[in-house]
């Protein structure tokens, strides 16, 4: 199974993985809000992704079901490059996340050899937490991103 490749610093995650599927169809699977529910693990049936815009659902993984799944995407630019903000690792029912800062998550999407498509997900922002925070967001996120780029792997290539 190809692994994520790993890259960080203290304010930044870094993943990149190679997916065995056309970049066009690594778009669809993260620009449709529908899709990206399907892999990601978030009930966002009839949502849309589009600049400027919320888009808000339940985590449907399990452990997880408590948790919102809500992001404000930046930018959409098809089929290289989309990102969002969201508060990591937002778990607490009782901690009102809004009165933090939110983190940056951008994927882009670069062709590669065979109909390949190499996609990169990086999270900035994360020295911007409460101190009490960052240790959990960005050690949960890490291993998160390894597991969603798995995901959306498995997706995009049997879609």
């Amino acid at each position: 199974m190809n692994a994520p490749a790993t890259t960080d610093s203290a304010d930044r995650i870094e993943r990149s993985i190679l997916i065995n599927a056309p970049r066009e169809k690594v778009w669809r699977a993260l620009s449709d809000a529908e899709s990206f529910g399907t892999w990601f693990g978030a009930d966002l049936k009839g949502q849309t992704f589009a600049p400027q815009q919320r888009t808000l659902g339940k985590i449907t993984i399990c452990g997880f079901e408590h948790v919102a799944f809500d992001v404000i995407v930046e930018r959409m630019e098809a089929p290289q490059l989309m990102s969002y903000h969201w508060h990591p690792y937002a778990v607490k029912p009782e901690v009102d996340y809004e009165q933090e800062e939110r983190t940056v998550v951008t994927f882009t999407l670069k062709e590669a050899p065979g109909n390949a498509t190499l996609l990169t997900v990086v999270e900035t922002g994360f020295s911007k937490l409460p101190p009490d925070r960052y240790p959990d967001a960005f050690r949960a996120n890490g291993r998160g991103w390894e597991a969603q780029l798995k995901n959306v792997m498995t997706y995009a290539e049997q879609a």
